[in-house]
């Protein structure tokens, strides 16, 4: 599976789950610090992988590409978002392999509650839950988007958005990242995408019980797309749950910001 690097060529080896949507790209948010405090980030192109590879058999491969990396030693695990539920999926096959597992804005399961009705990408779930098809082209046309009117889908993605994202979304900085974040993943890896919403959307809460792994949450007080309720649900149902940290003020990509320096500040002193 290929891969993109960040931060030190030979420092401690962290692995990144990218969200979903989401790309490679998205971990050049941690490239400085993690430069900064010795760190090698590593972020595998999911959704340029070979899409018939679902369910257990996707999670195990995912583990095999971490144990190949980690050469026999832990690695630290950070997953944003959706690529949270993965790294979740994918710790239940790496044993004693993980150090830390660090979850930011983190989607919980949606058997676990009525979280559905106050996510800003309800819509998106309901239809890849209920209506696939539909989902499926509904991706398509996000693609068709990200390649022509890239600006139109910022603009549609955050429509809604909330606390520090309201800033964000305005920034030519974070729209010029975030066009590149798009555009790697709708164009030529829709399926890819696909694949882990349609897992996200299943039953999994059962599987937050055999996670034992030091697990530390972040997520923004004004969270519209992982709602914060499901922060507080991950941190009661995960066993190795050590540590919540909630930031007044922030949603979801702003949380990403914030957490980023400080993970990497604990991962290096570590």
């Amino acid at each position: 599976m290929n891969f993109s690097q960040f931060g030190s060529d030979n420092g401690t080896t962290v692995i990144y789950f990218h969200g979903a949507p989401g790309a490679p790209e998205e971990c050049a948010i941690f490239d400085f610090y993690a430069k900064e405090h010795g760190l090698r980030l590593i972020c595998f192109d999911r959704f340029s992988g070979d899409d018939s590879i679902v369910g257990e058999m996707y999670y195990q491969l995912l583990a095999q590409e971490i144990s190949k990396q980690a050469a026999g030693k832990q690695v630290d695990i950070i997953g944003f978002s959706i690529g949270a539920f993965v790294a979740l999926q994918t710790c239940r096959y790496l044993g004693n392999g993980v150090r830390n597992l660090h979850l930011i804005s983190a989607a919980a399961p949606l058997d676990a509650g009525g979280f559905l009705e106050n996510m800003a990408g309800k819509r998106v779930f309901q239809l890849a839950k209920t209506a696939p098809v539909l989902f499926i082209l509904l991706s398509y046309w996000q693609g068709l988007l990200a390649l022509l009117f890239p600006n139109v889908l910022v603009r549609l993605l955050f429509a809604g958005a909330a606390g520090g994202d309201k800033a964000l979304s305005v920034d030519p900085a974070f729209q010029s990242g975030i066009i590149k974040v798009l555009r790697s993943c709708f164009i030529g890896r829709v399926q890819g995408y696909v694949r882990d919403i349609r897992a996200y959307v299943q039953p999994w809460k059962e599987t937050l019980s055999g996670i034992n792994v030091n697990t530390h949450i972040w997520h923004g007080a004004d969270d519209n797309w992982s709602p914060v309720a499901m922060a507080e649900y991950l941190a009661s149902a995960i066993p190795g749950c050590v540590s919540i940290e909630i930031f007044n003020g922030l949603s979801h990509y702003s949380c990403l910001y914030r957490a980023a320096p400080e993970i990497c500040r604990r991962l290096g002193a570590a």
